[in-house]
């Protein structure tokens, strides 16, 4: 027995929606960075749901072009965060002001 690909876009939608809420309420760097890829991953789940839902291979195409978009993001954004917490211990969103030379 197979699942309906709604219930795999409702999924998406529910994974986009927690992260998205997180990213707004919360101000922990990490737990931001982890929303956001959480958020991306419900994308990526979106893309490859219509394609299989159209018989097409463009959307799984797409979900290698994001992941590989999202590898370059964790190394830029982690690169950051490092840079923050050397600065300060336990620092917020708000304290990126501290990076200005």
């Amino acid at each position: 027995m197979s699942l309906g690909g709604t219930w795999y876009l409702i999924l998406a939608a529910i994974l986009f929606s927690v992260g998205a809420m997180g990213l707004l309420l919360r101000r922990n760097v990490l737990v931001m960075f982890m929303c956001v890829e959480l958020m991306l991953n419900a994308a990526n789940l979106t893309f490859v749901t219509f394609a299989r839902m159209l018989n097409d291979i463009g959307g799984q195409s797409l979900v290698f072009f994001v992941l590989v978009v999202a590898a370059a993001e964790v190394v830029v954004g982690l690169g950051i965060i490092v840079a923050i917490f050397r600065r300060r211990v336990g620092a917020t969103a708000d304290d990126l002001h501290a990076l200005k030379g």
